[in-house]
């Protein structure tokens, strides 16, 4: 093996272990901060398609651009639990005159 296909597969090797590490520190610790992964999709943001569930091998629609996977419609895609805001307005009971 020559120099140049040695220094490839130790950069090969080099990325090959940083992903390993990342993926590790990840999988402890998300990005997410302190909300909580969603249970829907399990964090990644990403469901399956409806398109694929109920295909007959073939998979792709104008929702997953083909991929067979579609935004989590639990978390709006962001992959964590976190409460959607609400505004509720309740008005004070009106009293008879």
């Amino acid at each position: 093996m020559g120099p140049v296909v040695l220094s490839q597969l130790a950069t090969g090797l080099s990325v090959l272990a940083g992903a390993v590490i990342v993926k590790s520190v990840m999988d402890q610790k998300p990005m997410a901060g302190p909300f909580t992964r969603c249970p829907t999709c399990n964090g990644t943001g990403r469901v399956t398609c409806l398109c694929s569930r109920w295909s007959d091998g073939d998979i792709g629609c104008s929702t997953c651009s083909g991929s067979g996977r579609m935004a989590c419609s639990s978390c709006g895609g962001s992959g964590t639990g976190r409460p959607l805001p609400a505004k509720i307005a309740i008005r004070p009971p009106s009293r008879p005159s």
